[in-house]
């Protein structure tokens, strides 16, 4: 299992940038393909972009030519930096293991979150 703490997120204008930290515990960090989740008021959880042991990565239509993931397999951290924001980007992000075939709904573990409101 891998535990987590999400931080730095915030309340930015439009067009403004916030870079997402996760940090992660467990014996497994270094072979799991890890993943930026988020949840916006009243929409289910998804995953947004998600990044392999060997830092090739993926991401959602929405969020391509804007957000970029990374690790660091050595301090068991992720990062999600995130520029040009736009207010439905607003949401609660959550940092996560990603198991293929598995929706969110089905994980077992969150952590708290951090919330990030794009507003002017």
């Amino acid at each position: 299992q891998v535990h987590v703490a999400e931080s730095g997120g915030g309340l930015v204008q439009p067009g403004g940038s916030l870079r997402l930290s996760c940090a992660a515990s467990g014996t497994f960090f270094s072979i799991l393909t890890m993943g930026w989740y988020r949840q916006a008021p009243g929409k289910q959880r998804e995953l947004v972009a998600a990044v392999t042991p060997g830092g090739s990565t993926k991401y959602i239509d929405p969020v391509k030519g804007r957000f970029t993931i990374s690790r660091d397999n050595a301090k068991t951290e992720v990062t999600l930096q995130m520029n040009s924001l736009k207010p439905e980007d607003t949401a609660v992000y959550f940092c996560n293991k990603v198991v293929p075939g598995l929706t969110p709904d089905g994980y077992d573990y969150w952590g708290l979150g951090t919330q990030v409101t794009v507003s002017s």
